[in-house]
């Protein structure tokens, strides 16, 4: 009988999810669920008093707030892993960009979640092999267009407030900008503001509108890298 090493917190929507996945992980020797909730504002301060090595998280932790980005800043320590995901794209580049380590997909076996477990532990990235070209593919084309010193001439703009653009363009609120990025609102909409003054726009249009005009002249970029290189697995 092996000593328990890793402890993980269980966040997902469903009741019968969490109890259920709770159980089995419950039955192997070196992982131990050491808390389970729906995401809330109260499971963040839960996460943070019981310190485990590995949350677990479903797709609505994404969509809900900036659960993540709170819990990794009180736990600089905590290795995330999503589970059952789609092989969606843009959630896949949004979890990453979050700070997951593990991206497993709906179909995985409790098993191969614990698997999962154990890679991150120790210190590999876990997504399935179909997403791993969209992580080549993501840094490639951010390597080759990263928003450099020309920007920062022409509108003089920090890289923060350039990636800002981009959601922008995306059509994302300050809101929603907010809550990807783990700030707060008022923070946001003080980027935005500056950004309006330092290009001399009237509005958030405008601002993409300039930033448009500088791509098409050859000064392109994507500011929003993945956090890292996954290792592909079956899971």
């Amino acid at each position: 009988m092996h000593d328990v090493r890793f402890e993980v917190y269980l966040l997902a929507e469903n009741r019968l999810f969490r109890e259920a996945l709770t159980r089995i992980l419950s039955k192997m020797a070196d992982i131990r669920t050491v808390g389970e909730a729906s995401p809330d504002s109260d499971s963040e301060a839960s996460i943070a008093q019981l310190k485990p090595d590995i949350l677990l998280a479903d797709a609505t932790v994404l969509a809900y707030s900036a659960i993540i980005p709170n819990v990794r800043k009180l736990l600089p320590e905590l290795k995330v892993i999503m589970i059952g995901m789609d092989a969606d794209r843009d959630l896949f580049l949004h979890a990453v960009r979050e700070g997951a380590q593990g991206y497993v997909l709906k179909d995985a076996s409790a098993t191969e979640v614990a698997g999962a477990v154990r890679a991150v532990i120790n210190h590999e990235a876990v997504c399935p092999p179909s997403l791993v070209s969209i992580l080549f593919t993501s840094v490639a084309q951010w390597q080759a267009s990263f928003p450099t010193a020309r920007v920062q001439r022409k509108l003089g703009l920090s890289r923060r407030e350039q990636q800002l653009i981009h959601m922008i363009s995306e059509g994302l609120t300050n809101k929603e900008i907010a809550m990807r990025l783990g700030l707060s609102q008022q923070t946001v909409k003080n980027h935005v503001h500056r950004m309006l003054r330092k290009v001399g726009a009237n509005d958030r249009l405008a601002i993409v509108e300039r930033w448009h005009e500088l791509r098409e002249s050859g000064v392109a970029y994507d500011p929003v890298p993945p956090r890292f290189i996954a290792k592909a697995s079956s899971v």
